[in-house]
């Protein structure tokens, strides 16, 4: 296989060979890619939510336990 592709010019090996797996990966590639940052954006909403959740659980707590100081 090496043998074969040192004996091609180099716009083939850097030009038209991805070109030709871009069309035919091409798709696979675009759902994979999608896949992925669905998935990363999935994430930072849950940890956006959960840090919410969070933060408004402990202000509620610190909240009625200063209430109850009094």
């Amino acid at each position: 296989m090496r043998e074969i592709f040192a004996e091609l010019p180099w716009w083939v090996k850097w030009v038209a060979v991805p070109v030709i797996a871009l069309v035919v990966f091409g798709s696979l590639i675009a759902t994979v890619v999608g896949f992925v940052i669905g998935l990363l954006f999935k994430a930072l909403i849950f940890v956006a939510l959960v840090g919410g959740l969070i933060y408004i659980v402990r202000k509620f707590l610190s909240n009625s336990s200063s209430r109850s100081d009094w």
